[in-house]
């Protein structure tokens, strides 16, 4: 193994959670009167802490959204992940590899922690990642596209950014891996390569990652 860290996103590589939330993002900006498709959902906000959501709104529109938007938005996510949510196929023995082969790990995400707790106890990944191994954008402040959350779960993590591998599905996370020095492969089950840019490789089933990281 050539790195000394693998950091995962954590959705739409750890677990499918991104049609689901996305689903109910773009249903619930239309709902507010912001008309938005699942489409645009995914190419402004996959990968991205809820601010940028706030963000781009107001951009665009001048307006803000409600002051219950976030609470509102998390609760319709947490009640679906917890109805369907899955894992992605081939995590487990891909965690089960780096756990055998004593390579370090974590996951470092946009969500928040509530978010990411409850979706790994849906899909039986708590067992994988404990709190110390578990970073999000809370930690931090700014999201992906930033680094920060990519060089504070190094830091954390007691390894040089030069020595971290990044598995990414998003533009705005490849950006932020870049951004902090990092090696990045992009996971493109959802992703078109040409959105990943700049990554080191790129790979369409968890079965191929192995390989790359050798």
């Amino acid at each position: 193994m050539r790195y000394d860290l693998v950091i995962f996103d954590n959705d739409g590589v750890l677990v499918d959670s991104e049609p689901l939330s996305n689903t109910i993002l773009a249903g619930y900006l239309t709902e507010l009167g912001h008309p938005t498709s699942y489409e645009d959902s995914l190419r402004d906000y996959m990968g991205a802490a809820v601010h940028r959501i706030h963000d781009l709104v107001r951009e665009r529109t001048g307006e803000a959204l409600p002051a219950d938007f976030d609470d509102v938005l998390h609760a319709r996510v947490f009640a679906a992940f917890e109805r369907e949510l899955a894992v992605v196929d081939g995590v487990t023995e891909i965690l089960e590899k780096l756990r055998a082969d004593g390579v370090p790990y974590c996951v470092a995400s946009s969500g928040s922690h509530e978010r990411i707790r409850v979706g790994h106890r849906r899909t039986g990944l708590d067992g994988w990642f404990t709190d110390g191994i578990v970073f999000s954008a809370q930690d931090v402040g700014r999201g992906k596209p930033a680094p920060d959350l990519f060089l504070h779960a190094a830091e954390r993590m007691g390894v040089a950014p030069g020595r971290c591998v990044v598995v990414e599905d998003s533009r705005l996370g490849v950006q932020a891996a870049l951004a902090a020095g990092m090696d990045v492969y992009g996971f493109t089950a959802m992703t078109a390569e040409t959105e990943l840019a700049g990554a080191k490789g790129y790979f369409g089933a968890m079965e191929e990652l192995p390989a790359l990281l050798v």
